[in-house]
């Protein structure tokens, strides 16, 4: 129990982390939009229906979602590349630039509280979280080969 509280309450000061660069962002667009650009930034043009899957979300929502992106200049619509009637989603330079801000701002932050951990600790640390990021399966973005990672 004692290591579940420890996870736990890291969680809570990652979130912490999350939320600050995230607050930008939020007097755009909501938290799942933001998700949604974040995946079509890391995963490139995607098949709605396969956005709609990763997302758990119904395609009639992403689709309200899709649309409000569009209207804001977040992301685009695309033809699919052999079949017309295919509706990819990609993101707008500016829905780009708009997760690239985040990232940033998050990195810097991450950057500090890793310079506080004890330098005899770091590994460790980065060890454990990348086995929660797999146990998670949350991939890098260089490990996105097509979509799902």
């Amino acid at each position: 129990m004692a290591d579940l509280d420890e996870v736990l309450a890291a969680s809570r000061g990652l979130l912490g982390v999350v939320a600050r660069s995230l607050t930008t962002a939020l007097e755009h667009v909501t938290v799942p939009q933001f998700r949604l650009i974040v995946l079509v930034s890391t995963l490139g043009p995607t098949r709605a229906g396969d956005l709609a899957d990763r997302l758990a979300v119904e395609p009639s929502t992403l689709t309200r979602n899709v649309d409000r992106l569009v209207a804001g200049g977040w992301v685009e619509r695309r033809p699919g590349p052999s079949n017309r009637r295919e509706v990819l989603v990609a993101a707008t330079d500016q829905g780009r630039a708009l997760v690239d801000e985040v990232s940033e701002r998050r990195r810097r932050e991450l950057a500090e509280v890793l310079e506080r951990v004890p330098e005899a600790d770091r590994a460790v640390v980065v060890a454990g979280m990348r086995a929660l990021r797999t146990a998670m399966d949350e991939p890098l973005p260089e490990e996105v080969s097509a979509f799902g990672g």
